[in-house]
This record gives C-alpha cells, structure tokens and sequence, in this order.
C-alpha cells in the first residue's frame, strides 16, 4: 500500500553513482560483484539470493545505462559469469570498436 510522504522524516533524491566512482579502473568483476560495490558493500560479502535479487535489479539498469563505461570478458567456463571493468583509454569503450 501507498504511505503518504509525511509518513518520512527523510526524503532525499535518487542519486547513483558514475561507474568510476563504484569500481577500480585495474580489475574486472562479475555483475554479481559490481552490485554488492554499488550499494557499498565488499565484493565477496555473502548474501542471501532475495537480497542479492534486489541488488541486481538496481545494477544491471544502471550498467546499461553506463554501458559506455564498460568492457566486458568472456566467461573462462560456460557456467561462469562474465568479468565487466571500466572503458580506459588502453582497454577502448564498450562498444567492442578498437
């Protein structure tokens, strides 16, 4: 159910970070890993699967909207997931065009 705004006693604006400001321009993470750093937890820190959902809903729309600032790796196995890191200027955008 709706609850009304008075309800709060602090609303602030909905504000996300840039991708250089989450992940560190020398390494590569799975999307797994860049939701738990997006939300200022440790990369590694264990969750259970709803809360580890509820992140991911928040990450992958904002990686697709920061999709320029993003490379991505093939798995090392099919059932791996893929490693993202930031776009530099020695790694190219995230558009695959060198």
């Amino acid at each position: 159910m709706p609850v009304p705004k008075s309800e709060f006693d602090d609303l602030r604006s909905l504000e996300f970070r840039d991708p250089d400001e989450v992940l560190d321009p020398d390494e590569m993470y799975t999307v797994y890993e860049i939701a738990r750093l997006f939300q200022g937890l440790e990369p590694g820190q264990d969750l259970d699967p709803a809360t580890e959902d509820i992140l991911l809903d928040w990450t992958i729309p904002w990686m697709l909207d920061n999709s320029e600032a993003f490379v991505f790796a093939e798995p090392a196995d099919d059932d791996e997931p893929g490693h993202y890191g930031l776009a530099t200027d020695s790694t190219g955008g995230g558009t695959g065009e060198e």
